[in-house]
């Protein structure tokens, strides 16, 4: 029952209960329980937090989207975008930050929101910050802390905080009047919104004023929040960001989101698992040349899949890198594989029970749950076994225990699977449909799930567990992909929707199906992103339809953002194409790399190439010159808007001069060229292939005048140059134009 407060004591709490309190907040906190590893025999395993928790990056943002893409798929895809923002203006908050003066709102936040999609790590860092403030490193303003976890609390219909607090905190019995006499000392964390039963309406007027009334609990959380309740006190919420999207957050005056590791923390939670350099060197560099893999290794759950999938291959006596995983799809059909290869038990009837779990998790997929109670478990007739706990967790106590996947991706590949476990021509249309038409995305990981599932090769390693899989799943997957795709998608035309092409071409990537590429692409040759950020993800899947695409026409891919990762995943395939635009993507000296061995493929078929308005400088220029020595398709260039300025451009012009260099047409505008290069210039006259040159918006001044004259006048097969926006004066345009009459076909534009 609660304890009535006569009046509110401002005595401090004794430092008993202080110790008592963070005695037991270390036993709940300084564990860090790993699930057990599939395929392998060793337990469940926990380990000191401190030993094994990994810096995760946290970033201030203004408020959360509503996303037209799954939230995984969005965030990875954003995620290498931040590692340049980041280092610039973004601003990155550490834990110890989290309640410091917020620049956004202007002042001491008294509740702050951190969002982060499945598996990122919000509780990780909820447990770490608790632990961090028992050992007395972490905001020891606060005198108690209170964590709760909302999954644990869905059973709870009305109570006061009072109730709430020593349902958890027994050991505050007779306490608490003293602790909330001065609520400035107080912390309250509530984990994981998103699990909650209860819809939180920030916007609410009812509010509760006291600890001792009993309110449903989204009333008491709300309170807190707004301050009608111990006023004074800190909260801290977290919650998946498609969850945050709906509710209203200018209550919170710090907004922050969970964008999980970066390459350093990958590398080093691949060296914390694996323990062995050799091997975690082995795998690390698998997944790093991997670009679908790689992607989502932003996320640690993601990475603890990853690394036991590849630490149970590793133990393979003769391992076949051919069979080691190399879509989403695959991997998951490999994690379930040895799961199932673990499962020693009665192995008559994990089909049945697998079906029984896909349509829950189906269910669970279209309806948005992600908690399953009882009713849910004897609807569709699943029994709580030995073989589901490797899937799926548990929350509450006695009757209201709920069950929810370790993992939404977990859930979201069941929910595929079992439409090939338990065919129905009706079911599959209408979940096929249903998930394209979610204009969150949240049905996007579905579909490219079936649409991996549906290749013989992928699912095959199933088989030996579940038996055959129906035929007429993968025929109803196929039909259904081809028949949307040539419904909606022409990545040849600007205007349309470019997020939903790339999420059909990434379904087709999960398939690995080339010839049913090729049918879907049809005659279509041009594929068009301009003004589209392409993530890195998005370059992988682009690079295998191009793969798949017979002689590619265009390749726009102008102010698309790759920059250095995303044209790494592109260029072995981009030789095939006939025009290659790459303008402002922010590539830099070490990417020309990359544009060296496209223009040496012996293959290479490019005939336009622009690679204007990037950071490109003089230092690129002898890769660039080396590579036009062996290129023989080049007829247009456009370097137009680089620093090109400086003694490594007489390298470029040396070959760019030659006759045997083939380019007609070769922009230099705005290339930051002075007077100064003017006599470098002079040699172009020599190539007659030639015919069209602009050197506009540089800084030739009078003193290069006489050169651009004898460029000119050499000349015989240019028939344009422009040199407009220049610092001629009079005197030297004037002359320059002279040259009109002595060359009636050459247009001098001045």
């Amino acid at each position: 029952m609660s304890t009535i407060f006569a009046h509110h004591s401002t005595q401090s709490p004794p430092a008993d209960i202080q110790d008592v309190h963070r005695q037991n907040l270390l036993g709940k906190t300084q564990q860090l329980v790993e699930h057990q590893a599939p395929g392998l025999s060793h337990p469940q395993q926990s380990f000191q937090i401190s030993d094994r928790y990994l810096d995760l990056i946290v970033v201030s943002t203004k408020q959360f989207r509503t996303r037209n893409q799954h939230e995984v798929i969005d965030t990875g895809g954003v995620h290498e975008h931040y590692l340049q923002a980041t280092q610039i203006k973004l601003e990155r908050i550490s834990p110890n930050k989290l309640f410091r003066w917020c620049h956004r709102s202007s002042c001491l936040p008294h509740s702050v929101l951190v969002g982060g999609v499945p598996g990122v790590g919000k509780t990780t860092l909820m447990q770490k910050f608790v632990f961090d403030w028992v050992r007395g490193e972490l905001y020891q303003r606060f005198s108690f802390v209170f964590f709760f976890k909302f999954r644990m609390l869905n059973d709870i219909k009305e109570l006061s905080l009072v109730d709430l607090i020593l349902k958890e905190y027994p050991h505050l019995q007779t306490k608490l009047e003293t602790i909330f006499s001065d609520p400035a000392n107080l912390l309250f964390i509530f984990d994981g919104l998103d699990e909650s039963v209860q819809q939180m309406d920030f916007r609410s007027e009812r509010l509760c004023t006291s600890p001792q009334i009993q309110e449903s609990l989204s009333v008491l959380v709300v309170s807190l929040v707004k301050q009608s309740l111990l006023k004074g006190c800190y909260v801290l919420i977290t919650s998946r960001p498609t969850k945050l999207a709906l509710i209203e957050t200018q209550n919170f005056q710090r907004v922050s989101e969970i964008m999980g590791f970066f390459p350093k923390e990958r590398k080093l939670y691949f060296d914390k698992y694996f323990l062995d350099e050799k091997k975690s060197e082995m795998a690390f560099n698998y997944v790093r040349e991997n670009g679908i893999l790689y992607t989502f290794c932003y996320i640690p759950s993601y990475c603890w899949i990853l690394c036991t999938v590849l630490s149970t291959c590793f133990k393979l006596q003769e391992m076949c890198f051919e069979l080691l995983p190399k879509t989403v799809t695959q991997l998951f059909v490999t994690f379930f594989a040895n799961i199932l290869t673990n499962h020693s038990r009665d192995t008559s009837q994990v089909p049945a029970q697998l079906t029984s779990l896909g349509w829950m998790a189906g269910y669970g997929v279209m309806e948005h749950v992600l908690g399953f109670e009882s009713r849910n478990l004897e609807t569709f007739g699943v029994n709580y076994s030995s073989l589901l706990s490797n899937f799926m967790v548990e929350s509450g106590q006695g009757p209201n225990v709920t069950v929810s996947f370790f993992h939404l991706t977990i859930q979201e590949f069941l929910a595929a699977l079992v439409h090939y476990l338990d065919y129905s021509h009706e079911k599959l249309q209408e979940s096929l449909d249903k998930a394209r038409r979610f204009e969150d995305g949240r049905g996007e990981m579905f579909l490219r799930f079936l649409c991996g599932l549906s290749d013989s090769n992928t699912r095959a390693v199933l088989q030996k567990h579940l038996g055959d899989f129906s035929p007429k799943t993968s025929v109803g997957v196929i039909n259904w992909l081809s028949n949307t795709f040539s419904m909606n998608v022409r990545p040849d035309r600007e205007s349309d929707d470019k997020r939903k092409i790339l999420n059909m071409f990434a379904s087709l990537f999960e398939s690995r199906n080339r010839a049913l590429v090729a049918h879907c692409l049809g005659a279509n040759k041009k594929f068009q992103f301009p003004e589209f950020h392409l993530a890195p993800l998005d370059c992988t899947v682009l690079a295998f339809i191009l793969e798949c695409c017979r002689d590619p026409e265009l390749v726009d891919l102008d102010s698309c953002f790759i920059q250095t990762e995303g044209l790494e995943r592109l260029y072995t395939i981009l030789h095939n194409v006939m025009e290659l635009r790459l303008a402002n993507n922010d590539l830099k000296d070490t990417d020309m790399k990359f544009i060296y061995r496209i223009l040496t493929n012996p293959a290479c078929k490019i005939q336009n190439l622009s690679l204007k308005d990037n950071s490109f400088t003089e230092e690129c220029c002898p890769a660039l010159a080396a590579a036009l020595c062996e290129n023989q398709s080049l007829r247009t260039l456009d370097l137009s808007k680089n620093k090109l300025g400086g003694p490594e451009l007489e390298n470029l012009l040396n070959v760019l001069s030659n006759n045997a260099c083939k380019i007609g047409n070769l922009s230099l505008r705005a290339t930051k060229l002075t007077h100064e290069h003017a006599p470098l210039l002079v040699s172009l006259s020599g190539n007659t292939n030639l015919t069209h040159l602009n050197l506009s918006f540089n800084y030739f001044a009078d003193p290069g005048c006489e050169y651009i004259y004898e460029l000119i006048r050499k000349s015989t097969s240019l028939r344009e140059i422009r040199l407009d926006t220049n610092d001629f004066n009079m005197e030297s345009i004037e002359r320059l134009r002279s040259l009109q009459k002595y060359h009636p076909n050459l247009n001098i534009i001045l």
